[in-house]
């Protein structure tokens, strides 16, 4: 009997058609086009869908490779990597000692662990475990795929003491889950991960504040390891979150879901509230017990809830005998004629430039020496600076409330004098992981209160809130991060329970992205995110709330 002609697909890659044979990998197909890109090739998406290489091809239609300099891809890079370390303290430590490293959160590029109980972070312990990571990506061993049943996923769980995870799946609804293996270390990752480890070719361990830093590129050069960014307070402001829900029993979803389940979540509510108010009144004493503070410079990026932050800083520091006015540095754009424009030709108007640095130098030098001064409102609509007869003057209880993304920025403020500067960096650090080796990026929480405020107050869609946040993002990386070390104090905005609570709003935003739009793969990658969280309702979450700036229903005027 003749054997059967081999059925081949029409596959376009990169405006080109090539033919393979129905059924072959697409690491293999990856491999043959990997010489025309400068990363290394990492996923793919296939008939709309993002698929991780060790699936084949069935049908015809066209393949986009996925590197690391691409977001999805770095993400994918910087897992594969935690699982390559995870693998290594197994294999030289034992695997409950791997069980017992818990993954806290990033670190610029990086991303700090704590070690099990009576292993040292030192540099000895590191450089093996180090050497052996490199030993295990120089070998290019097969990242494994496998789904077992959530029973099953439990039980194994349940088995090496990996009690967040096991909490985490009882309350899956999905009947199955994909664990991963290299060599005899298997765990569950929360997203898409490297096929083989060969790919992981750029990382470094150094200790770091009582931990080990996995060392990482940057997205934008995955090739190049940076040197360790060395933020004392962000660390510090990060570490006190997780320790404080910790201390609340809700570190993890899993924790958090089984708080909802309960029913005990008003009090969960008003303790999370009350110790962010006491962080608040905390800052407020700070500005008092400082001398001849007239400008509190309040930064941050988008959607670190700054306005509500703002406004409860005037509200505890009116309680203390003194007169905040606040004052937004966006009044100070200069008018749209004058605005800079990116190379797209839109406005830019995240940059320093887009303000009127002269004028606002003025108006405040004026009121520290006592003058009335009118301020400024800007006209959005108009696109021009306007006066309504809004005055200030400053005595001797009146100070400044400035907030803007540049205001911990000296070039913004560089006639005022050091001294009459109290600068706050504010941003949202997620204080819930997802279990032991699965972390929450502060940037999502970020992203969904951004696109629940947008759809609100604006009308936007969540595709367009998508489109637009790798600008975002971009903004952000030049004109915030490099000054949150000046800060004199750091503040964390963001509630243990506050995913719970944007779930509910940002689920149906996210259903109506297509699934041709460009954000469709993110869209999908939140709403799976948000299907491990039981909702929660709104009606516990006080009206002034830093929740409230992004869902409505507060109590101030934003």
């Amino acid at each position: 009997m003749a054997k059967e002609k081999e059925t081949m697909l029409d596959l376009l890659i990169d405006g080109k058609t090539y033919q393979y044979p129905k059924g072959t990998l697409i690491s293999e197909i990856a491999a043959d086009h990997q010489h025309r890109y400068e990363n290394d090739i990492v996923l793919v998406t296939a008939s709309s869908y993002l698929r991780e290489l060790h699936h084949r091809v069935h049908r015809n239609g066209e393949l986009r490779f996925i590197t690391t300099a691409d977001q999805i891809g770095h993400e994918t890079y910087k897992r594969s990597c935690a699982m390559l370390f995870l693998t290594a303290v197994s294999e030289i430590a034992g695997a409950r000692a791997a069980c017992s490293t818990i993954l806290h959160f990033s670190v610029g590029d990086g991303l700090f662990f704590t070690l099990a109980d009576g292993l040292e972070a030192d540099e000895v312990f590191l450089q093996k475990i180090e050497e052996r990571m490199h030993a295990l990506a120089e070998a290019r061993l097969p990242i494994v795929k496998q789904s077992v049943s959530i029973m099953k996923a439990r039980e194994i769980f349940r088995d090496r003491g990996l009690a967040d995870k096991e909490q985490l799946f009882r309350t899956r609804l999905s009947s199955s889950v994909n664990l991963y293996s290299i060599n005899d270390y298997a765990d569950y990752f929360y997203g898409f991960m490297a096929n083989h480890t060969g790919i992981l070719k750029y990382f470094r361990l150094v200790p770091y504040m009582g931990g080990a830093l996995l060392q990482m590129p940057p997205r934008k050069s995955p090739k190049v390891l940076g040197p360790v960014m060395d933020e004392p307070k962000l660390f510090a402001a990060e570490m006190e979150g997780e320790e404080q829900a910790a201390a609340m029993g809700i570190a993890t979803i899993g924790a958090l879901n089984r708080t909802i389940i309960d029913q005990n979540t008003r009090e969960m509510i008003l303790t999370c509230e009350a110790l962010q108010e006491s962080h608040i009144s905390g800052i407020a004493d700070s500005i008092v017990q400082r001398d001849g503070v007239k400008f509190v410079m309040i930064a941050g990026p988008s959607s670190s809830g700054k306005t509500t932050f703002s406004q409860r800083l005037c509200t505890q520091l009116r309680a203390r005998g003194l007169k905040p006015h606040y004052v937004g540095v966006d009044n100070y754009f200069k008018n749209r004629a004058d605005t800079p424009k990116l190379s797209n030709g839109q406005y830019d108007f995240e940059s320093l430039a887009a303000v009127d640095v002269e004028g606002f130098n003025r108006d405040m030098l004026a009121l520290l020496d006592g003058e009335e001064v009118k301020m400024p409102t800007f006209d959005f609509t108009e696109g021009v600076r306007i006066y309504r007869g809004d005055t200030i003057k400053l005595g001797r209880e009146d100070l400044l409330v400035i907030e803007g993304i540049h205001c911990l920025n000296d070039r913004l403020s560089t006639s005022l004098p050091e001294n009459s500067k109290f600068k706050i960096y504010i941003s949202a650090l997620t204080q819930v992981n997802v279990d032991e080796h699965n972390r929450i990026p502060t940037t999502d929480g970020r992203l969904l209160r951004r696109m629940i405020r947008d759809n609100r107050t604006r009308g936007h869609s969540a595709s367009r809130t998508l489109a637009m946040w790798p600008s975002v993002r971009d903004g952000e990386e030049e004109n915030i991060f490099p000054y949150q070390g000046t800060a004199d104090v750091i503040f964390n905005s963001a509630l243990p329970y506050e995913l719970a609570v944007l779930k509910q709003y940002a689920q149906p935003l996210l259903f109506q992205v297509d699934q041709d739009d460009p954000g469709f793969f993110e869209a999908k990658r939140l709403l799976k995110f948000l299907d491990y969280i039981i909702g929660l309702p709104a009606e516990d979450v006080p009206a002034n709330s830093i929740i409230r700036e992004f869902i409505g229903g507060g109590c101030y005027r934003l």
